[in-house]
């Protein structure tokens, strides 16, 4: 038996991680209160007692997993927003790190960070896990310097199994209003509040969407994988499928049966973010997931969900 413990829980990778792992059977740990991320004061001793809190749920089980799925971060974000998160991180790795319960077991852990980030100066036309970094941001190089904090944890400790997953850009159901990232969430509350839609790139721009259910699926799969010979893996985890922009109105054209109305201009962010993202993880095949939700399908769990909030919203008719 297995118990895991996913940081960022109520995000949309986090969520979709639940999901999984109930399906699975593993068994799931929850702290007992919400980490107040804007507070070291507050959440030093939080982190703790959860870690402790944690260690004691591992009880006689076999193995333990960690997801960190959390972050307030994105590509725009400032190295001073930034670093409260790796303060977190870190806190928490060590904490792991001297719990004698957890150093007692075989464990694994599996961060979640971004692909888009990581190699968003690179001149390569397919990225693959043999790419070189290449990131242009403070949140590319955070994610970074995040990585390598993960990375000692197997550096120093031969029973430990990790995975660095590289992740493309993350759609589905419940995408976060707070943050200023979720294409696809956008377009479908604009369309739905016949609201124009801004978009700060070129419709040309090639990305590559992966519904989050399926991202959190071969997240599990690779790190269980690797588990049978500890050590760390890097790996990309994408749909394979780049698509552009224009292809993505399309989609909302056929599903909503009308155009929608988009206007395009340039901010402080577009020139950030490449023009053409294709991504292709050479690692690990074996652990290769099946043909996941495609895209046209994915759009349609959106608006359906989307809707369905809309319609909940106290000034839906507004």
């Amino acid at each position: 038996m297995t118990t895991a413990w996913v940081l960022g829980s109520g995000g949309l990778l986090g969520a979709a991680l639940c999901r999984s792992l109930r399906l699975n059977g593993t068994d799931l740990f929850f702290p007992a209160e919400r980490f107040r991320w804007a507070s070291a004061s507050q959440f030093v001793p939080q982190v703790k007692a959860a870690v402790q809190a944690f260690a004691a749920s591992v009880g006689a089980t076999e193995h333990w997993e960690i997801y960190w799925a959390a972050g307030v971060g994105t590509m725009g974000s400032s190295e001073g927003d930034l670093g409260l998160e790796t303060r977190f991180l870190t806190l928490l790795l060590r904490l792991v790190e001297s719990e004698p319960c957890l150093l007692a077991k075989p464990g694994a852990v599996a961060f979640a960070s971004s692909a888009g980030a990581i190699y968003a100066g690179s001149p390569d036309c397919i990225i693959t896990e043999n790419t070189p970094p290449a990131p242009t941001t403070a949140y590319g190089r955070e994610k970074l310097l995040q990585e390598d904090l993960v990375r000692a944890i197997a550096d120093a400790n031969r029973r430990r199994a990790v995975l660095l997953a590289r992740f493309s850009t993350l759609y589905g159901p419940g995408q976060s209003f707070g943050k200023q990232q979720g294409l696809l969430a956008h377009m479908a509350r604009c369309i739905l509040r016949s609201r124009p839609i801004q978009i700060y790139v070129p419709l040309d721009t090639i990305r590559d969407y992966i519904a989050a259910d399926d991202a959190a699926a071969e997240m599990i799969t690779a790190l269980r994988a690797i588990g049978q010979d500890p050590r760390v893996v890097t790996k990309i985890i994408a749909s394979e499928q780049p698509t552009t922009i224009a292809e993505i109105i399309s989609i909302f054209r056929r599903i909503a049966r009308r155009a929608p109305r988009v206007i395009t201009s340039a901010s402080n962010l577009t020139g950030i973010y490449p023009r053409r993202v294709q991504f292709q993880s050479v690692v690990a095949p074996k652990c290769v997931r099946a043909p996941g939700t495609s895209l046209f399908v994915g759009i349609a769990q959106v608006m359906a969900a989307e809707r369905s909030a809309f319609v909940r919203s106290p000034t839906a008719g507004g």
